[in-house]
């Protein structure tokens, strides 16, 4: 296998998720934990199946909840493009942490970021797409009356003076052991990670005393917590709990869906028949001919088409498991199988867009601004 790269920037080559929890250092969600999680009420497929697999710190928030101390949910987004189908995955799961612990979610919007690190976008472009982008999140059902969200541009005078206090512990040597930062890397880039341990420590603040805090993300985003659970004992706060996702593949193979490719990766507005168009030429594990995958079968392990079952569109694992067989004995083809899946992809994306044109309407229930 090749080697691979997974950063907060870049995801490269076909990721080995047990090599990833070795060299980030976080642990395994063991089938003791899952059970621990399901007799609170998790009962989601994304845990069952292990698309949430890795962890920091989970087992002591679970026992701080379990001594009644309740704890918040916070993840976020860098909103440089339209939202795709893989940035939707971890707040699918998100929404279903909170309608199960009934907490209050904070969703940061890290238009500062973008600006500082992807080249020819304004700051007024990163702040459109922050809000366009939190539709998206709305659009997903969370509770207004408990769920915060807010731009870094637009709500920097809170943010601000934790991140500063945050950034008198954080050296230029550690950012760029982290983050792989060359002498040539702008300051803002550096000063970023700062802001984005911030959120992490607001409701500790707003409360007064310390507040217990899960953060639900993909793994490509460890780098960014692990400096800011360095931070915390320094400053006084309980260390962030995380839990990790995989991430969602490109329709070309391995690799994660990106945005910067998208012609491999479904956005939440795209026209739902021309995203069934590029599903139709996603990569397949089907053989080389009919006969071949009749005869042989085919290998839903490397199918993207598969994976997008897998990981969003069929929380049967009953019904799952029968499209795995279906591929694996040859009894389906590819091209039946993606007919399927382009049927639930149109049906999903045209209520998704219609609750995301509700949102709009609502987006102020939601931000907060300062």
């Amino acid at each position: 296998m090749n080697e691979f790269v997974v950063t907060p920037w870049e995801v490269k080559g076909e990721i080995d998720y047990q090599k990833l929890i070795k060299r980030f250092g976080t642990q395994l969600i063991t089938d003791q934990l899952a059970g621990r999680l399901e007799r609170h009420g998790v009962d989601h497929w994304m845990l069952r199946r292990r698309i949430f697999y890795s962890h920091r710190d989970l087992v002591w928030l679970l026992n701080r909840y379990d001594q009644k101390e309740p704890f918040v949910l916070y993840t976020g987004r860098g909103p440089s493009e339209n939202t795709h189908l893989g940035h939707l995955m971890p707040w699918i799961f998100l929404r279903h942490l909170q309608d199960v612990f009934g907490t209050k979610v904070y969703f940061q919007l890290t238009d500062d970021e973008k600006y500082l690190f992807k080249p020819g976008l304004t700051m007024e472009r990163a702040r459109w797409f922050a809000h366009e982008n939190a539709l998206d999140f709305i659009a997903l059902g969370f509770d207004p009356t408990k769920t915060v969200i807010f731009s870094d541009l637009d709500y920097a005078k809170s943010l601000y003076n934790i991140a500063v206090r945050v950034a008198k512990k954080v050296t230029y040597s550690t950012t760029k052991a982290v983050f792989g930062f060359a002498e040539s890397t702008n300051v803002g880039r550096i000063f970023f990670t700062c802001m984005q341990s911030a959120p992490a420590f607001l409701p500790s603040e707003e409360e007064g005393k310390n507040v217990p805090c899960l953060i639900p993300c993909a793994i490509d985003q460890d780098a960014h917590w692990r400096i800011t659970r360095d931070v915390a004992p320094l400053l006084g706060y309980y260390k962030p709990a995380t839990i990790y996702c995989k991430l969602l593949p490109s329709l070309a193979g391995p690799g994660k869906m990106s945005a910067s490719i998208p012609e491999t990766s479904i956005f939440t507005t795209d026209e739902p028949a021309a995203a069934r168009k590029k599903l139709e030429r996603g990569f397949t594990g089907g053989g080389v001919s009919i006969a071949e995958q009749k005869r042989l079968g085919g290998k839903p392990e490397v199918c993207s088409i598969y994976r997008y079952y897998q990981f969003l569109f069929e929380p049967d694992d009953k019904k799952l498991n029968k499209i795995y067989e279906e591929c694996r004995s040859g009894e389906m083809m590819c091209g039946e199988c993606k007919k399927r899946l382009g049927a639930r992809l149109e049906k999903f994306l045209t209520e998704h867009q219609r609750q995301r044109a509700r949102a709009r309407e609502r987006l102020d229930d939601f931000l907060v601004m300062d």
